[in-house]
């Protein structure tokens, strides 16, 4: 990413006002949530999911919490969800065309932590001593 790309998203993000004040921080405040990033990489493993799989497959999520969080990926647009009539109910959840970009995106951070595991484990390591 070039300086001019980082300054100006810099100068967009404001930090020191509100979420409904700085849209910006309020999306990242979302999509940067340990139970989002958690979903998006399940549903892009698994491309559709019903709600006890996507359960079994994010380790220590309660029902109430997964229930939260793909409410909101649902309302802002990462994730569809698909209800079935039939009894019992079926639900399948699976990832929109904006939810795979933002998968790409979760990939090439992940990418980029990859390689630096070894250099934050020790860091951490250190700053405990």
């Amino acid at each position: 990413m070039n300086d001019k790309k980082v300054k100006q998203i810099l100068e967009d993000l404001d930090v020191e006002n509100p979420g409904e004040v700085c849209p910006i921080k309020d999306v990242l405040a979302e999509v940067l949530d340990k139970w989002t990033m958690m979903i998006i990489l399940v549903l892009g493993k698994h491309k559709v999911l019903r709600f006890a799989d996507v359960r079994r497959s994010v380790v220590g999520i309660s029902p109430k919490m997964l229930t939260k969080s793909l409410r909101t990926l649902e309302r802002d647009g990462h994730v569809n969800r698909k209800v079935y009539p039939e009894v019992p109910i079926r639900v399948e959840y699976s990832l929109t065309e904006q939810g795979e970009v933002f998968l790409k995106k979760l990939v090439d951070l992940a990418a980029w932590i990859k390689p630096h595991v070894p250099t934050i484990v020790k860091s951490r390591e250190q700053f405990i001593k």
